[in-house]
């Protein structure tokens, strides 16, 4: 079990952002989010949003750093990958 995470590319708000998937299990994700005092609103469904300052955190803390096309076969292979229709119609919910 590993969180990966790819490189900070996409900006918005004053921040430049990345993914964060678990390539296993929502819960593992979800625990990790938590101890790196993620909001659940920057969970959109099968990944995390993050801004650099807190990548760089994750991967203190053991995230594994990535390509984002690694990120996608990940999610894919263990079933948790999302389209981009399902993450637009998610509700910001934590199980």
């Amino acid at each position: 079990m590993a969180i990966l995470v790819d490189d900070c590319r996409w900006s918005h708000r004053d921040h430049v952002w990345c993914h964060m998937v678990s390539d296993t299990s929502l819960d593992e994700l979800h625990v990790f989010a938590r101890e790196l005092g993620i909001p659940p609103r920057g969970f959109h469904g099968d990944h995390y949003d993050l801004p650099q300052h807190v990548r760089d955190e994750a991967v203190r803390r053991g995230a594994v750093p990535t390509t984002s096309r690694h990120i996608v076969r990940a999610l894919s292979a263990a079933g948790l990958r999302l389209t981009a229709s399902q993450r637009r119609a998610y509700k910001h919910t934590l199980p």
